[in-house]
């Protein structure tokens, strides 16, 4: 019974995290098509892109160490997800300064 609960506990998860891709990979090429449909009028938009960007990144990260165990190899490939994140919430971050002088 209860390895039973686990995997569906698992599958749950798993189709949690597709939806979450689904959701955000379709509200980022939104975006991205608005903003370069008319860039000057929509340039607000680029850091919002960045910053989903990197927070689904951070929830890739997140889900990939929770669920790499005992091995260096996925919890390494997660830190990089999680390294990615940073660098893409810079970006947002330096593209929403730049767009707000």
């Amino acid at each position: 019974m209860y390895g039973q609960e686990r995997k569906k506990g698992r599958r749950n998860e798993a189709l949690l995290m597709d939806v979450v891709h689904i959701v955000f990979g379709a509200l980022i090429v939104l975006l991205a098509v608005i903003t370069f449909l008319n860039p000057e009028g929509n340039q607000i938009l680029l850091p919002v892109i960045f910053a989903l960007a990197a927070l689904l990144n951070v929830i890739n990260g997140i889900h990939k160490f929770r669920t790499s165990g005992r091995s260096w190899r996925r919890k390494a490939a997660a830190a990089a997800q999680l390294l990615l994140a940073v660098i893409l919430l810079a970006v947002a971050v330096v593209s929403a300064i730049s767009i707000w002088r």
